[in-house]
């Protein structure tokens, strides 16, 4: 199962989506869009699971792809 994150940037204005926590993928301007190509990324790539974490790395919400 691939795992994907969105991720506030902590050095930067933005929000990460990043494939099984190494290298992001991508960097977007707001969480909505973030989720959106997280979401695009994950039904693409089924089976998968999106992660959403806040500023502390916890996770706030959990969306799987079957």
């Amino acid at each position: 199962m691939n795992m994907y994150s969105v991720v506030p940037n902590p050095k930067a204005t933005g929000w990460l989506v990043k494939l099984e926590d190494v290298a992001p993928e991508e960097q977007y301007n707001s969480e909505e869009e973030a989720m959106e190509a997280a979401e695009k990324l994950a039904k693409e790539n089924r089976p998968s699971t999106i992660q959403i974490l806040n500023m502390e790395h916890d996770i706030v919400d959990e969306i799987t792809f079957q």
